[in-house]
């Protein structure tokens, strides 16, 4: 069983930038799609980013399109999450995730997802 640990976020101002990390370990990560989802207070978990196994495909909710980068490093088995420009709107608890099963990827809530437990973002207006 893999396990996921979110690190990289904090309190920020509008229009700043942050940097979240995810380093996962109990398997390498080089078969396995990698995504990032977040969850604001008395919201549904949603998805942000996430990136096939090869690293080639990368997919973005429309809300941060254009202002996060996903990336992974297969060498240290983890993955990133870049965020520029940040606004309000981005509060939120980030998870980081990957799937039970290889070569699959799919942008949505799922029991077939394995999740870190999370990592505060907040953005000051």
């Amino acid at each position: 069983q893999v396990q996921l640990v979110e690190s990289g976020g904090g309190l920020v101002q509008a229009g700043d930038s942050l940097r979240l990390s995810c380093a996962a370990s109990g398997r390498t990560i080089s078969a396995y799609s990698m995504g990032w989802f977040r969850q604001a207070p008395g919201k549904e978990r949603e998805f942000v980013a996430a990136i096939t196994w090869s690293g080639v495909g990368t997919y973005y909710a429309d809300s941060v399109k254009g202002r996060f980068a996903i990336s992974r490093d297969d060498a240290k088995n983890a993955v990133y999450l870049q965020m520029n420009s940040l606004k309000p709107e981005d509060t939120a608890i980030y998870y980081c995730a990957t799937e039970r099963t290889p070569y699959r990827l799919s942008a949505e809530v799922s029991s077939n997802l394995y999740w870190g437990p999370g990592t505060q973002v907040t953005v000051s207006s």
